[in-house]
């Protein structure tokens, strides 16, 4: 096992604040788009203050029989209580997303999310595509 891997940390998104949601249908067909939704809180809320938050989130693809990964979203929240003076502020983000894509195999749909205190956690989701 490599030194990465074993860095990155899993757990169910309903009993950790850390854990990404992957939220997809489980069948879809070949080359039509569909929503995938990744985010955290959605069973256990993160604190997400300026000093404990969710930076980004990533949303990969692994092709059943695939080696590699295939990154099919990123956003980054960059609002932590930000404010445009010296008084901590009023714009917080919310770590979600939505990204629209279509894939002509079946997988496992992957999320990662980067806490900058807690590091790096993963989430996946199987999906067939169909036809």
């Amino acid at each position: 096992m490599s030194e990465f891997s074993s860095t990155i940390q899993n757990a169910d998104w309903k009993i950790e604040k850390h854990a990404p949601v992957i939220e997809a249908p489980d069948s879809v067909k070949a080359d039509e788009f569909f929503t995938i939704s990744a985010g955290l809180g959605k069973a256990v809320a993160h604190p997400n203050t300026a000093q404990h938050y969710i930076a980004w989130i990533s949303i990969y693809f692994l092709p059943d029989g695939g080696k590699f990964p295939i990154q099919l979203a990123h956003a980054e929240f960059k609002a932590h209580g930000d404010s445009t003076t010296d008084v901590p502020g009023p714009a917080l983000t919310n770590p979600s997303m939505t990204a629209s894509v279509k894939l002509a195999k079946s997988g496992t749909l992957q999320a990662l999310a980067y806490c900058n205190i807690h590091g790096v956690w993963q989430s996946a989701k199987a999906i067939r595509v169909e036809g």
